[in-house]
């Protein structure tokens, strides 16, 4: 009976699958697919994840003013959440706001009593990660494992490629979980009957 890939483990034994290698059960084992499945994994998945803004690994958090401000150009400093991968946008009041990601720093201009909303990706669990984000997982840490232990370049393209495929349709599917955007075409209407 074939299982679902929920662990990060079943997720890299997939992988080493898609290139014939032997699957591994952890990342400690002995075996030259563990040593390179340890060492490649989370970077891999991490990358996926900073891609796109995958609406399963997006977060919200309001901001810690910090008391030491910048040195210049900005008036306030924030420290961003410890989980943090990708910042998105930096809001006060709904309204987007500029911003400079300095270390694990933003800075931003305003006042002291702003209410200061850090939209973000993280790094969600893996059992949380959707089957279509898996899938394409499965082909680029594949490819990267071609190269490392089939030392195959011809199968460690064509598995780029399909990666890719995968996760461009990943990347459809992901983004129809939000609502439909309302093109508004009043403009074009009244530019064009004058």
């Amino acid at each position: 009976m074939p299982s679902v890939a929920n662990s990060d483990i079943d997720i890299a034994a997939a992988a080493l699958i898609l290139i014939g290698a032997d699957p591994i059960t952890s990342f400690t084992e002995t075996s030259t697919e563990a040593l390179v499945a340890s060492n490649i994994y989370e970077d891999v998945v991490q990358s996926a994840l900073c891609a796109s803004r995958w609406r399963f690994a997006s977060n919200q958090a309001e901001l810690n003013r910090l008391s030491d401000v910048p040195t210049g150009r900005y008036d306030l400093a924030y420290q961003l959440p410890a989980d943090l991968l990708m910042l998105h946008a930096i809001t006060v009041n709904d309204n987007i706001i500029e911003y400079n990601v300095y270390g694990d720093l933003v800075y931003t201009n305003g006042s002291t009593s702003d209410k200061v909303i850090a939209d973000y990706s993280f790094r969600v669990g893996t059992e949380k990660f959707p089957s279509y984000f898996i899938l394409a997982l499965e082909y680029s840490l594949a490819s990267a494992f071609a190269v490392a232990i089939a030392r195959d370049e011809g199968l460690a393209s064509l598995l780029e490629r399909k990666g890719m495929q995968l996760m461009q349709q990943a990347k459809t599917l992901d983004s129809q979980q939000q609502t439909t955007r309302k093109l508004v075409t009043s403009r074009f209407i009244t530019e064009r009957r004058s």
